[in-house]
């Protein structure tokens, strides 16, 4: 609904409560969860009463709760941490959704808050008007529910989503705070958040609910095929570290142990980016999505899990060795990007390095000994350190290779794929801890080129050792802290206090 016409028309409201302030963190998000469910019942009950076939006299709005706070010290800040403070004396706001889904996040945080400044938590409505698509959590499609005659009047009678509402300025350091206007207090927005929650089930097939706080993307399906059956074989023998398995379709098969029935059905078509979920209690589970080829697909992905505030990424995938001593299965551990992706060119220049991350870079290099009972001297054998070019053009053979061989040498990159760097870049730039562990598939330098029949022996034999490292590196960080994990060097000049 356009503003301007609900400032022409008297416009049906939601409640809208004043401002109240909480010294108890837990009260004030108990606070925020009561006006959010107010609002987005309210304008369900409207929109049921349009489908019945009731006329709507007047626009409806209801609005986003927000949280804020005020403080006029930095004095006693614990700056150890790289979140939970802000930076200077100040007004600080954000609006919020789904508190259910962000309980455990959204608890944290307020915490951090109160802990560092000392200051009471301001909780109310705001003027951000809640589109009625995303009044409903579980993806109801709006439009389909409504008669033609009452479809014409959807936009006159209803907020939809506006994407002037849902920028990155704030994510890319790039947002202005006008003069008597609060700061902000968060990364994302409200409708920003809603809108990447709703892509994320049409991109996976899955909810945003099943997914987990620690990321695996790849780039073949042979990797997914391999997670899903490790999956299914810890439910039969009743593993006592995760509860479940969920497929695309939000298909749940439970394990064992817990004596419950499986739940729904796989998704007979597969959408553009399958999810799938070794779930455990608080989200701190595995997640891992086929993010097919190409930095398009990687940045895009990236962009709508980053709203669920991971706690780590990591690639795992196929590449190009570029040198020659480097031999078909060997694994790549990427310290450093060169990035020709070319799709976040407008969010985070070229020039921005992406730093390898202490802790994560620790936890793979740890798990490839691990898994390939090798260490010191010997893991040199199998892996090798060093930077990753990612690029945008899948058929970079057929060019004139001396530019790019002199360029990949000058950068000292020792391998080459379509999206290590995309995701490694997007995790700098929301914030999310992120790694690369790359094998090697072919030497298209060297003459090793990849061909159907070596693909396949390759895949059958390598695959699972792969994985099972990825999966010991997440679960190696899942044991850690929440402040030791988040780096401080992901923070920006101004940062929002939510991480």
């Amino acid at each position: 609904m356009d503003p301007r016409v609900a400032e022409r028309l008297e416009v049906e409201r939601g409640a809208v409560h004043p401002p109240q302030n909480f010294d108890d963190p837990d009260l004030a998000y108990e606070h925020i969860a009561q006006l959010y469910e107010e609002a987005t019942a309210f304008l369900r009950q409207r929109f049921q009463a349009m489908a019945r076939g009731e006329t709507l006299d007047r626009p409806v709005r209801a609005c986003y709760p927000y949280v804020g706070m005020s403080t006029d010290t930095f004095t006693g800040v614990d700056t150890r941490l790289a979140y939970g403070f802000v930076d200077e004396p100040g007004t600080y706001r954000t609006t919020l959704t789904r508190p259910d889904l962000f309980k455990s996040y959204l608890r944290h945080q307020l915490h951090q808050l109160v802990r560092n400044h000392g200051v009471p938590l301001e909780v109310g409505t705001s003027e951000s008007p809640i589109p009625v698509h995303f009044a409903f959590p579980d993806g109801l499609h709006v439009e389909g529910d409504l008669a033609p005659e009452h479809l014409a009047l959807l936009r006159d009678r209803f907020d939809v989503p506006d994407l002037t509402a849902v920028d990155d300025e704030i994510v890319n350091s790039t947002y202005e705070v006008h003069s008597g206007k609060p700061a902000p207090l968060s990364l994302f927005t409200a409708p920003r958040v809603d809108y990447s929650l709703h892509r994320l089930k049409h991109y996976t097939a899955t909810g945003c609910d099943h997914f987990q706080n620690f990321v695996l993307f790849t780039n073949y399906q042979f990797y997914i095929d391999e997670f899903v059956r490790y999956g299914h074989a810890l439910m039969a023998a009743g593993d006592e570290t995760y509860d479940c398995i969920v497929e695309p379709g939000n298909a749940i098969t439970w394990n064992k142990r817990l004596g419950k029935d499986p739940e729904g059905a796989v998704a007979q078509r597969l959408p553009q980016m399958p999810a799938y979920h070794l779930k455990r209690p608080k989200h701190g589970g595995i997640s891992m999505v086929n993010i097919g080829v190409g930095p398009s697909n990687a940045k895009t992905i990236s962009d709508h899990i980053a709203v669920l505030r991971p706690h780590a990424w990591i690639m795992l995938g196929h590449c190009a060795g570029l040198r020659n001593s480097q031999k078909l299965g060997d694994y790549v551990l990427a310290h450093g990007y060169v990035r020709e992706d070319n799709v976040l060119n407008a969010d985070l220049p070229t020039w921005v390095p992406v730093p390898p991350l202490a802790e994560v870079q620790i936890a793979l290099e740890q798990a490839v000994s691990e898994v390939t009972n090798l260490s010191g001297w010997q893991l040199k054998r199998v892996m090798r350190t060093g930077t990753v070019a990612t690029i945008d053009n899948r058929n970079w053979e057929l060019r004139d290779q001396r530019e790019l061989t002199q360029r990949f040498s000058q950068s000292r990159a020792i391998a080459l794929d379509m999206e290590s760097a995309t995701v490694a870049a997007n995790g700098f730039r929301f914030r999310v801890p992120y790694g690369t562990l790359l094998c090697v598939s072919d030497k298209p330098l060297h003459g090793e080129i990849k061909l159907p029949g070596m693909a396949n022996e390759f895949y059958k034999t390598q695959v699972g050792q792969h994985l099972q490292i990825g999966i010991s590196a997440l679960e190696k960080l899942s044991a850690l802290p929440p402040e030791q994990l988040h780096s401080r060097k992901l923070r920006s000049f101004s940062e929002p206090a939510f991480q």
